[in-house]
């Protein structure tokens, strides 16, 4: 039973959703990534940075996060990295509470099909043209000392395999749930020089 859970919360958790904008790097160089929890404008034809995200536990508390921050890559694509900055503000509703996360570390990113280039749509963050979906796994710790991870996806593609949003761990506790149609909050990555 406990590894049916396990297997659960970890797929659970590697299904996320992110906005991504790459600046492309040359060969064998790694890659500095911008991430953002971004808000879409009311008509969805801009969209910009301080957008706030919930996720929801299997006993339906919730975790609220925003935030914003920065990860490089490793050149080889694998590996960790401790060059990261960042966080923003949580908050739960079961027990009610309330503080600040950052993160700690990079733990992985995957680049995925699919880019608003050409698109029309304004991003108010970086260039549209260096969109990217993708998949990032970052780890953070929050203000009250306990640690957890933050997956973000993004899907601009449309792919059924690619969640769209942000789900965390806050010590034992896994908040999961995709960004639903019509919800203007989702998240973004931007690649930098």
């Amino acid at each position: 039973m406990k590894s049916k859970v396990l297997r659960v919360s970890v797929v659970t958790i590697l299904s996320v959703g992110i906005w991504l904008t790459v600046v492309k790097p040359a060969n064998a160089q790694a890659k500095h990534v911008r991430w953002d929890i971004m808000v879409f404008n009311s008509t969805f034809t801009a969209f910009s940075a301080g957008g706030t995200l919930s996720a929801t536990a299997v006993d339906g508390s919730q975790i609220t996060l925003t935030g914003t921050g920065t990860f490089v890559q490793p050149a080889s694509g694998k590996g960790t990295s401790s060059a990261v900055t960042g966080g923003g503000t949580w908050a739960t509703n079961s027990p009610r509470a309330n503080g600040t996360y950052t993160v700690e570390g990079f733990v992985q990113y995957a680049e995925a099909p699919g880019s608003f280039a050409g698109s029309g749509i304004i991003d108010n963050i970086g260039d549209v043209e260096d969109t990217h979906a993708g998949l990032g796994i970052l780890s953070i710790v929050y203000s009250d000392g306990e640690r957890g991870i933050l997956v973000v996806s993004c899907n601009l593609n449309g792919m059924p395999s690619i969640y769209e949003g942000a789900t965390a761990t806050k010590g034992f506790v896994n908040y999961f749930a995709p960004v639903l149609p019509g919800d203007p909050n989702a998240t973004v990555f931007h690649f930098k020089d």
